[in-house]
């Protein structure tokens, strides 16, 4: 299943968008130029612009200011994939070497605080005061996100409501407050706006659960996240979480100290005990009420093609194969 056809709604939005992303990424500096384009063409989803341009259609807006608000949105979230590559180590993504891996820890972490101040910059063009405090708020919730899933590295333990607050800090904040700035451009009501944030945060949550049920195989291996990358990272995704939950404490031992190691040597029997105990089962029926939740939210919306398309994206979240 792709994401393209979902954007038929608005598909000259995006095109504007990705002009714009080039556009603003200009430096004067060359590897910033070099490093930047090559993380924008790497062949990434555009899910979060997409996002941003159908919020705002969906909530009747008819202006251009909502290509710069995606733009925005994009930026921050690449520079938190910089960020997040040198922190986990990472040496692909999207079947491509990390840009760590190319040009080095130093250059990535610098390159993702320049996306971060451009987006800044961006935003004040915007000139409005929600725009800018939606916005950092949000960055801020991801910074913590980010270093609650530090602090949970390795853990066995860890439970699956402190897992969904790290996904809820760490993904959905930021597919949240897209949606609500696009509500808020259509000029919607404060009700209107908080459930289009609503929408966001629940495709946020199921979209960052299936992509976490994916380093287990659930794809077909045509995708470029590495399988087994969470568990050399020692990261409990959900999958794990319902295994070890489900295991006697002898079954559960291995896995546990698997993780505590971050030993791959491990995944096969991960993988069993995960399908003995019907854990990815339970995590994509886990992400299905979250996009159930999100489509919900929209009930509030008028129909249009733009809030079909948000519908969609929805479903798309978690029928994904990649």
């Amino acid at each position: 299943m792709s994401i393209q056809p979902l954007l038929k709604p608005v598909d000259k939005d995006m095109r504007a968008v990705d002009a714009l992303i080039r556009a603003r990424l200009n430096s004067d500096v060359i590897l910033i130029n070099t490093l930047g384009e090559y993380i924008i063409s790497s062949g990434g989803k555009r899910l979060r612009p997409a996002l941003v341009l159908l919020a705002a259609r969906a909530s009747g807006y008819a202006g251009d200011k909502h290509h710069l608000l995606a733009a925005i949105i994009e930026f921050i979230h690449t520079a938190t994939l910089l960020h997040d590559d040198v922190v986990d180590e990472s040496t692909m993504r999207r079947g491509q070497e990390t840009a760590n891996t190319v040009w080095g820890n130093d250059a990535s972490v610098l390159t993702g605080d320049f996306l971060y101040s451009r987006a800044f910059q961006m935003m004040v063009e915007l000139e409005s005061f929600d725009v800018m405090r939606v916005l950092a708020d949000a960055t801020n919730r991801i910074a913590e996100g980010e270093v609650m899933q530090l602090m949970h590295a390795h853990n066995p333990d860890l439970a699956e409501a402190d897992y969904l607050e790290v996904v809820d800090r760490k993904t959905a904040s930021l597919f949240s407050a897209g949606c609500r700035l696009a509500a808020q451009l259509g000029g919607c009501s404060a009700e209107q706006q908080q459930a289009m944030a609503d929408y966001g945060r629940h495709l946020g949550v199921a979209f960052q659960v299936i992509d976490d049920a994916l380093d287990y195989g659930r794809g077909d291996g045509g995708y470029g996240k590495n399988v087994g990358d969470d568990l050399a990272e020692g990261k409990a995704t959900l999958p794990v979480i319902r295994a070890l939950a489900c295991l006697d404490a002898d079954r559960a031992a291995p896995i546990r100290t698997a993780l505590r190691d971050g030993n791959l040597d491990a995944m096969n029997s991960i993988m069993k005990a995960i399908e003995s105990t019907q854990a990815m089962e339970y995590t994509c029926r886990r992400a299905e009420e979250e996009a159930d939740k999100a489509i919900a939210s929209l009930a509030a919306f008028e129909e249009s093609e733009a809030k079909q398309g948000l519908v969609e994206l929805a479903r798309f979240s978690v029928q994904r194969r990649h």
